[in-house]
């Protein structure tokens, strides 16, 4: 069956339709990892988004389903240059189609999405319709385009209820000893972030995006995480309002992606939408603390304007080194740090992954 992928400033790519015909609307964006395919379609911070595969191949080894890095999938849409019908994994469960069909994913294979992410990168993201219906009206579908914003992304993928792991979930060890205990608040946050802190000893909470700073506190954590998650965070006033008390409180806490930009928004600086955003698995960012330059894992449309972080509440501590945006913040007289991208990994590379190691001393340190 024939799809098309409609931009809103006229441009209409034609292929096939894979996953679900039914047609949808969404912010089109990018992605340039030639790997975790899986973890792209599960991370909730691709709400809102239909995401456009750079690598021309994507399917070859499968679906694994104990590389998901939540319950569903999020994306909008999924588009891709050709989606193999084969795989060669001896741990595949499932074809790509097929997953796309059971969640309910439209997507289109076989247009050029070299030339879709030149558009992208020279305009800027910009809404696109994907849809199976040849009798479209362009004009009217892009008007439509134009008015389209990306809204309530946030309270679509959080956790609705607290949800509580130990060591042993997750595949993790479980004769781990448990020594900290740390309270996640669920902005759109991935299965690796707890993993990550499973492996280090700690029971961890998982709590909803607009709980009140005061029900978590009153659980005395030993350190709080704010994770990933999707859309513009000035969206978020109740979470940013709750991030304020949390700020006073002297708990150690390290956030993440989403979660740096409401710390900051929180404490005075702004936010801005970037043209296109980073999204893929090898941006080099550096530490301006030590000098290194790790390769990251990113996914995030909006950044941090460093002119705006106010003097002598933070300061910056890392920084992409391909175009000079802020990557972190190191919270001055706090036991806080945030960063853009993802230490967690999954997919992508875990040189950073040693920051997680930073928050288990920043709680030893505060006992």
């Amino acid at each position: 069956m024939k799809a098309y992928l409609i931009l809103e400033d006229g441009t209409v790519f034609t292929g096939k339709s894979i996953g679900s015909t039914r047609e949808v609307i969404s912010e089109i964006i990018f992605n340039t990892s030639m790997t975790g395919y899986l973890e792209v379609l599960t991370d909730p911070s691709y709400a809102g988004q239909a995401v456009a595969m750079t690598y021309p191949l994507i399917g070859n080894y499968g679906i694994c389903r104990r590389d998901m890095e939540s319950k569903r999938s999020s994306v909008d849409g999924f588009i891709v240059r050709e989606l193999s019908r084969l795989s060669s994994n001896f741990r595949d469960e499932q074809s790509v189609q097929d997953f796309l069909v059971e969640q309910d994913i439209p997507g289109i294979e076989g247009i050029d999405t070299r030339a879709l992410t030149k558009i992208l990168r020279e305009k800027g993201t910009m809404n696109g319709m994907i849809t199976t219906n040849a009798a479209y009206d362009l004009d009217a579908v892009t008007s439509q385009l134009k008015q389209y914003s990306v809204l309530g992304v946030v309270d679509r993928v959080t956790t609705k209820e607290v949800v509580s792991y130990r060591p042993g979930d997750f595949d993790t060890d479980s004769s781990i000893p448990i020594t900290k205990k740390v309270a996640i608040l669920d902005v759109g946050t991935k299965y690796n972030i707890a993993r990550c802190l499973l492996r280090r000893g700690c029971e961890v909470m998982v709590y909803p995006a607009r709980t009140k700073a005061e029900d978590i506190l009153a659980e005395n954590p030993d350190g709080i995480m704010i994770t990933n998650g999707p859309g513009d965070p000035k969206d978020c006033g109740e979470v940013i309002g709750n991030l304020k008390i949390l700020y006073a409180s002297d708990i150690p806490i390290f956030a993440i992606c989403l979660g740096h930009q409401l710390m900051a928004l929180a404490m005075g600086a702004d936010t801005e939408k970037m043209k296109y955003g980073h999204r893929g698995a090898n941006h080099p960012v550096k530490d301006l603390e030590t000098g290194r330059v790790y390769i990251s894992s990113q996914n995030h449309g909006y950044v941090v304007k460093e002119d705006t972080v106010p003097e002598g509440v933070a300061e910056t501590a890392f920084v992409n080194v391909n175009d000079g945006t802020v990557e972190g913040l190191r919270y001055l007289g706090k036991n806080i740090f945030t960063v853009q991208f993802h230490p967690e990994a999954c997919a992508g590379p875990k040189d950073s992954e040693i920051l997680f190691e930073r928050f288990m001393s920043m709680m030893k340190e505060e006992a």
